[in-house]
């Protein structure tokens, strides 16, 4: 390897906006996050279900809708026959 073109491998701490800190080795020495595995929904089983404007309904409606289309289809390619 060439010398003295690699950057620095230092300890470092990564600092989450709830507080967390996490010991690690980086090229930077701090590394500021918004989010970490202490505070992410996901990880700490808070996560909720959010229906913005019906999405669910909506997507349900298209599929009856879709499975009547096909039945449908599927009766008239029978009675041609």
């Amino acid at each position: 390897m060439k010398e003295k073109i690699h950057p620095k491998y230092v300890d470092s701490e990564i600092r989450c906006a709830c507080g967390n800190v996490i010991k690690t080795r980086s090229t930077k020495p701090v590394i500021i996050v918004g989010i970490c595995n202490a505070c992410h929904p996901f990880f700490t089983g808070q996560q909720k279900f959010v229906d913005t404007a019906g999405r669910v309904d909506k997507f349900q409606q298209r599929m009856v809708k879709t499975q009547a289309a096909q039945a449908a289809a599927a009766l008239l390619k029978k009675k041609k026959r």
